[in-house]
């Protein structure tokens, strides 16, 4: 069993991502900035914005956060994103989730500019991937992909069970592995709540992507021996062991069916390093684009 290390992979990705920054800054003097909004004070929230404006700084990036309190109205929002997607020192907008529950998400995706939505969510990106158009792709999917990609590990002819249907991952996800290429070309089965058996269509796969945040539902008696799992599950567990007293918890009962697997991700350390790469990796994508009309 090897562990497909997401730290190491992404931080050779950041390295990559830094060279391409310099590059830029050498030819055109600017470096891309990205900017986050975030809404309300939730503290996991601000852990994710400050990783991910650490990430931009270790690259050579600029970011900029946009906090608005959490009473804020839909309008309000909507109006600092158009202001973001007018300011033409900004290259990538992420808007940071879990919002208020007061805020529309779906109707905030619709003021996202295309060019400038590196989280890859506006239906205007999500449309070109299912197409098979030129697009900035969900940033977890294709972290994902990437992190395959960095382990020679490949999609083409292999069944792929995708667990979930979310915006987020799971359809996407679907739509980046039946695409043609080496990384993609997959025969995908998607799979969510209202499966009837899921255990049977586990054991058929050869590679298991499980985004269902349902901790333990994957276990050993559904994975055959060799398969390849990316659990991209974080589902905060009490546990009084822990001095925080709770853990993070992936959607595998690991330590039965890691034994079993070719290769395995780890709950924490996995998925979500390449998602914040990703993010980084779309943002220079998108300055090139804007800049350079590449």
């Amino acid at each position: 069993m090897t562990l497909l290390d997401g730290k190491k992979a992404a931080a050779e990705w950041r390295a990559d991502t830094a060279r391409r920054v310099a590059e830029l800054h050498a030819l055109t003097g600017r470096t891309p900035r990205l900017a986050a909004v975030l809404v309300g004070n939730d503290p996991a929230s601000e852990i994710y914005v400050s990783l991910k404006a650490k990430a931009c700084a270790q690259c050579g990036m600029r970011s900029r956060v946009m906090r608005l309190p959490a009473d804020s109205t839909q309008q309000q929002v909507h109006d600092t994103v158009r202001s973001l997607n007018s300011n033409s020192d900004i290259d990538g907008i992420i808007v940071q989730q879990p919002l208020p529950a007061h805020i529309d998400s779906k109707a905030l995706l619709e003021v996202i500019s295309p060019r400038k939505d590196v989280d890859g969510f506006t239906p205007d990106n999500i449309g070109r991937l299912a197409l098979g158009m030129d697009c900035l792709p969900p940033a977890t999917p294709a972290g994902i992909i990437e992190l395959l990609r960095r382990n020679g590990i490949t999609t083409r002819g292999k069944r792929v069970t995708v667990i979930g249907r979310s915006n987020i991952v799971g359809r996407p996800m679907a739509s980046l592995l039946i695409q043609k290429g080496l990384m993609a070309d997959a025969t995908v089965t998607v799979c969510h709540s209202a499966t009837p058996d899921l255990a049977p269509i586990l054991r058929d796969s050869d590679i298991i992507i499980s985004a269902a945040g349902s901790p333990g539902l994957v276990t050993a008696g559904m994975v055959r021996p060799g398969t390849v799992i990316v659990d991209v599950g974080t589902t905060r567990v009490d546990d009084p062991a822990s001095p925080k007293g709770y853990r993070i918890a992936g959607d595998v009962d690991f330590p039965a069916v890691a034994p079993l697997c070719s290769h395995i991700t780890p709950v924490p350390g996995g998925v979500g390093p390449m998602t914040i790469a990703s993010l980084l990796h779309n943002t220079v994508t998108a300055f090139e684009r804007r800049r350079l009309n590449r």
